[in-house]
């Protein structure tokens, strides 16, 4: 099967570009054959093939996406008939878990959080609030919460700020649970969330468990669309990555790990921008397993502005970057490193291939449409790519039973959002090339939570 379908490909490779050249030389006859239009045709068809090559390409990712999705969907629905709850006399056996929040000037949500983790279903939980250093009322505001759990339910933390990888790492030297569950200030968590996760790691190979992050302020168009980026372009990623125990980036929102792991693997690192991306791989690098679980969510508020929007994905875009350089030896070793080779490329085709492709998608087609008046030709590079997504975000509220309108916000997210988030993105690879300085840039919350 897997033979005839690298002949299928290589056929329409093939059929593609004698479809191009075709093209090309009668463009070239008409004009004459000038040097000019010459070295005109070769450019062009090279673009084209390289389009079209770039199209296959990504009509197999979203193919294999929703099939892998798909086998853990399955999966899960099994393990979930096959789960039993443990008796009523077991639940105080249960394995202690610390929730470590990291908290930098998270005043306006703090409070709405941290009362959210005091409703969690489990029985043998504490809760952790590193405040770094903030210079709004994020401490006070805490502290309020914490009086009103049990003694020791709620521990505030206040040190010098220094970044949210070092306050991470000071919530797991203090946490005493087998388990620390990691998750942002800004961050709502699903009741049933530790039931959920624990469970997976029963599983000895499993080093951390990803949630499900969705977002909570709908409100706007930027909003919506980046609900509908959040259950396709992530969590559909994570269920087929989760089939292979392989997921390539724990949210910061969520993520359950073995504290023995975290120690392991040193915890955090402050030298990318992405550092649960840079924490993921290095427990990838290391043999261990990353499940995902679809039910336990982590309600976020996202960025309501297209400006904070952008400034977000930048720092994205170049923190994944800095971490997939980070482990690159495994770019070149696929016996060595097994499937950590495929995960890295799969990171760069993301993070680097498909953004420069759709912005070169779009300029040749536009170039073409004035040039040989073919504006047609655009309107289909559009449509086959809004179809793909089309698809996938039928398939992705389905199976999150998520509200069918974010359907619609697929052509949306690909007539502008897509186009000026991918131009940020190709500015971002080419910043982090250059090694242009760059901040932190914190979001303001506006206390949707």
């Amino acid at each position: 099967m897997k033979r005839y379908s690298r002949y299928l490909i290589a056929a329409l490779v093939f059929v593609g570009l004698f479809v191009t050249l075709t093209y090309s030389y009668r463009t070239v006859r008409e004009q004459e054959g000038s040097f000019t239009a010459l070295l005109e045709s070769y450019v062009l068809t090279a673009i084209a093939g390289y389009l079209l090559f770039f199209l296959v390409l990504l009509v197999i990712r979203y193919a294999v996406l929703i099939m892998y999705s798909f086998f853990d969907h399955i999966e899960g629905l099994y393990k979930k008939r096959e789960y039993k709850a443990p008796r009523l006399s077991e639940e105080s056996s249960l394995p202690m878990v610390s929730i470590v929040v990291p908290a930098y000037n998270e005043g306006v949500v703090i409070q709405p959080a941290l009362r959210a983790l005091m409703e969690l279903d489990y029985p043998n939980f504490e809760v952790i609030v590193i405040d770094d250093g903030s210079t709004d009322d994020t401490y006070e505001k805490a502290m309020v919460v914490a009086r009103e759990g049990r003694d020791g339910f709620i521990r505030v933390v206040t040190k010098r700020n220094g970044g949210k990888a070092e306050a991470l790492n000071t919530g797991m030297t203090l946490a005493r649970g087998e388990f620390v569950l990691n998750m942002d200030g800004d961050t709502k968590l699903s009741r049933n969330t530790l039931r959920v996760c624990v469970p997976h790691f029963d599983n000895p190979s499993i080093g951390a468990v990803a949630g499900n992050v969705k977002v909570l302020n709908r409100e706007n168009v930027w909003t919506n669309i980046q609900s509908l980026e959040y259950v396709e372009g992530l969590a559909m990623a994570r269920k087929a990555q989760s089939f292979l125990r392989s997921v390539n980036i724990i949210p910061g929102p969520l993520g359950m790990f073995r504290k023995s792991v975290l120690q392991q693997v040193g915890g955090y690192d402050h030298d990318t921008f992405a550092e649960d991306c840079d924490l993921t791989l290095k427990m990838l690098m290391k043999g261990w397993h990353i499940a995902y679980e679809p039910a336990a969510i982590a309600w976020v508020e996202t960025p309501s502005g297209l400006l904070d929007l952008l400034k977000q994905r930048y720092r994205w875009t170049r923190g994944i970057l800095q971490a997939t350089k980070k482990h690159s030896h495994a770019l070149w070793n696929p016996r060595k490193t097994g499937i950590n080779f495929f995960i890295l490329w799969y990171m760069l085709f993301e993070g680097i291939v498909w953004p420069f492709s759709t912005v070169l998608g779009n300029l040749f087609f536009i170039y073409v449409s004035f040039q040989f008046g073919l504006a047609v030709l655009l309107f289909y590079w559009w449509l086959q790519l809004t179809v793909l997504d089309l698809v996938a975000a039928a398939y992705c509220v389905v199976i999150e039973e998520e509200d069918p309108s974010l359907i619609f916000y697929a052509v949306l997210f690909r007539v502008m959002y897509i186009n000026i988030a991918d131009i940020s993105k190709v500015f971002a690879t080419i910043e982090e090339w250059r090694g242009a300085a760059m901040t932190w840039g914190k979001l303001e919350r506006e206390g949707k939570l």
